[in-house]
């Protein structure tokens, strides 16, 4: 079946669903492409047991797109960030505070399978919107006025403009000849759900040692007990040795590494595991195609910086759609100018956090301890920094100071 279409979409994750439905309600004709359906069920088999924290610009992505109002109310708001470094003989803690820059949290923690179950359902619901599950790109064919999209039934469909957000490995990446830069950290993420015995107090906590962070981030109570998910990363042996674990002698190691910040942590979930690896695409566009989300870059779970720096992308293409013709070189180049540019910027400070926190030299662990103390405890500096981490322009420090003394 062959067919026309404005957008072709490869990629049903969340950063390609939120894309779908972001282009779906501004009217154009769109074609989401998945080798997969998405999982949306909590209990179902291979179901993402990662959470994520949308900050307050992918609310106001989300909001135009039809899809905070039906997922808002299931977040846990993140009004402070706390970070404890726990590897010297005095744990250093400092709490970033959402209040000091805005009278919103930070951002907003959801468990993955919930993004998706939302996303999918606004994206059923937007008339323009073909969602075509079980099938994969297998060909692109650019030309001034357009891209032919072959898939692997043999259908092709012609649009104006090929988003991939078809993962780190993005097959339409490389079908486009596009090289990528690829760090492997020889770590990897164990994640998992957990009670403990202090409330969060919508407080998401990052706990510093080394092999890299702890991180706790608030889930709702249930049943009376508070409840967080939990972000390990370590060394990737270790790692595969603690997933061998019992649950029993696993929550032990869990409880040792969080510092006993929470009080005692019981495993309620089950864990998955996930290499730490980053990707940087040379490139983000072509003739007739952006590459968004983890096809044009990937980054360790620090600071919040994945799925929200995918919306990003996903809002500057609605943005410069807006303002030029679709598919555009016009539209094109200055996405990728920008969005590159940004994405390696984040990715630069995201690397150098997980060095810092991989290492077990105490030299470096108490100048990692100190230099956390002094950006918190130089106020225009900590504000300048929320803000880089919400996405938004800093302040320069000169005009953030008097406001500083005045309120």
């Amino acid at each position: 079946m062959d067919f026309d279409t404005d957008i072709v979409i490869a990629g049903a994750g969340p950063a390609g669903l939120a894309a779908a439905c972001v282009f779906g309600s501004e009217g154009y004709d769109v074609t989401l492409i998945d080798p997969a359906p998405p999982i949306t069920g909590e209990d179902e088999p291979g179901a993402d047991l990662r959470t994520t924290a949308l900050l307050q610009p992918a609310r106001d992505l989300l909001t135009r797109a039809g899809i905070w109002d039906r997922l808002g109310p299931a977040g846990t708001a993140l009004w402070t960030m706390r970070i404890v470094d726990a590897a010297g003989d005095t744990t250093v803690t400092r709490d970033f505070e959402a209040r000091d820059i805005s009278d919103a949290p930070f951002g907003w923690n959801f468990p993955n399978w919930l993004l998706r179950h939302h996303m999918l359902a606004r994206a059923e619901e937007l008339p323009g919107v073909t969602l075509r599950f079980g099938r994969s790109v297998s060909g692109i064919f650019a030309r001034e006025a357009g891209t032919r999209v072959t898939l692997d039934d043999g259908s092709r469909i012609t649009a104006r403009l090929l988003v991939a957000c078809d993962g780190r490995d993005s097959p339409v990446r490389k079908m486009a000849g596009i090289d990528a830069k690829r760090v492997d950290y020889g770590q990897s993420a164990i994640v998992f759900a957990c009670t403990h015995a202090a409330p969060h107090d919508d407080i998401s906590t990052e706990i510093h040692n080394s092999g890299g962070p702890f991180t706790l981030v608030p889930l709702p109570d249930r049943g009376g007990q508070h409840r967080s998910a939990v972000v390990w990363m370590d060394i990737a042996a270790e790692q595969t040795r603690r997933m061998d674990l019992d649950p029993g002698r696993f929550t032990e190691e869990a409880q040792e590494r969080s510092a006993n910040v929470m009080g005692t942590l019981s495993l309620v979930s089950g864990r998955a595991i996930w290499p730490i690896t980053s990707v940087l695409a040379d490139r983000f566009t072509a003739r007739r195609l952006a590459l968004a989300a983890e096809a044009a870059h990937a980054m360790p779970p620090i600071g919040a910086q994945g799925l929200n720096t995918s919306l990003k992308d996903i809002a500057l293409l609605q943005d410069l759609a807006a303002r030029h013709p679709l598919g555009s070189l016009e539209m094109l180049e200055p996405y990728g100018q920008a969005r590159r540019r940004d994405a390696a910027l984040r990715m630069a400070g995201i690397d150098l956090l997980n060095r810092t926190s991989i290492a077990g030299i105490a030299p470096v662990q108490a100048l990692r301890a100190r230099g956390m103390a002094a950006l918190h405890d130089l106020p225009p500096l900590r504000r300048a920094v929320m803000r880089l981490g919400l996405g938004a322009t800093p302040k320069s420090a000169s005009s953030d100071a008097p406001q500083a003394n005045t309120t």
